[in-house]
């Protein structure tokens, strides 16, 4: 049976989340979908929990990304998954299922991306740390404001993606999750329909974030000025 919306998950050790997280999914996403489980070793403490779920019958599939890295990993995703639309998420329970639906019905009503927004009215985020969150906020909201950037949260990795308009982009990334970044700022100066919604997002409660913060801000600030520059040039046409 044919699926409209693939899940991709990049995991690195998250046993003891995985659990929770397909389990949120499940009983918060009627649109029919298909989870991606991108890992990089076979010894991932994560592969035998989901495992056992995929044989109670949620429909899981899992991709080995030889390259490693968390940034192979979704790209391994959005490059093998088939789904018309494509959502990128965490295995940390700290995304917002409760709101992938109407993601989808705003794909289906034309938009081509459609980010999980925690900064526009109606958002939240819970947790995390101050620096990370400031800066986050910061650059999201500026570039909504300096580009016109029809999201208010750029760098927030929940995003869905439509799979037609990803597979005529050439995805530059190389760090880490600075890749929604790169593909809503390309998308958006290229032509394709971006929207957001609003969601919340929690920061885990178990096992060790990923994320890389003064390791990956260049990799950000690359997108940043990409997008302040392309809102430059189309405003002196």
């Amino acid at each position: 049976m044919s699926k409209l919306l693939g899940i991709i998950i990049p995991v690195y050790n998250e046993g003891e989340n995985i659990g929770k997280t397909i389990g949120a999914i499940e009983e918060n996403i009627k649109t029919s979908h298909r989870i991606y489980i991108v890992y990089d070793f076979d010894e991932d403490d994560t592969l035998p929990a989901a495992r056992t779920i995929s044989k109670e019958g949620v429909d899981i599939v899992f991709l080995k990304n030889v390259q490693g890295g968390v940034i192979n990993a979704i790209k391994k995703g959005l490059r093998e998954a088939q789904e018309e639309s494509l959502l990128v998420s965490m295995a940390d329970m700290s995304d917002d299922y409760s709101v992938v639906d109407r993601m989808c019905v705003l794909m289906r009503d034309g938009y081509d991306v459609v980010c999980g927004s925690r900064y526009m009215k109606g958002g939240r985020q819970i947790g995390g740390p101050l620096i990370k969150k400031t800066i986050s906020r910061l650059v999201g909201v500026s570039l909504r404001y300096l580009t016109g950037l029809p999201t208010h949260d750029a760098t927030n990795s929940f995003k869905l993606y439509r799979k037609k308009m990803l597979d005529s982009m050439v995805i530059e990334s190389d760090g880490g999750f600075e890749v929604g970044m790169e593909i809503v700022t390309k998308a958006h100066f290229s032509g394709f329909k971006v929207t957001e919604v609003p969601c919340t997002w929690l920061d885990r409660v178990k096992g060790e974030s990923r994320f890389r913060l003064f390791k990956w801000a260049p990799k950000y600030l690359r997108w940043y000025f990409c997008a302040l520059k392309k809102a430059y040039l189309r405003g002196k046409r």
